[in-house]
């Protein structure tokens, strides 16, 4: 796992219980947990469609190109 023994993971958390207290080790958990949930369901999701309406400039820009194939 990472390379990582059991001393390592034991010596991770003690550091991790002084930094943080064990009041705050659930409340941890638990954003890590959320954060990893919605990674995964971001990345599974189709890409959502764009649906805003184009600018007036690029409305006004399109009008004109289509009056001038009309004319010509």
């Amino acid at each position: 796992m990472f390379g990582l023994g059991m001393q390592e993971l034991i010596i991770i958390l003690i550091i991790v219980i002084v930094l943080f207290g064990a009041g705050r080790l659930p409340e941890i958990g638990k954003g890590i947990g959320q954060a990893i949930k919605n990674f995964k369901k971001a990345t599974s999701e189709p890409d959502e469609i764009d649906v805003t309406p184009k600018k007036k400039v690029e409305n006004a820009e399109e009008e004109k190109k289509e009056e001038g194939k009309k004319q010509g």
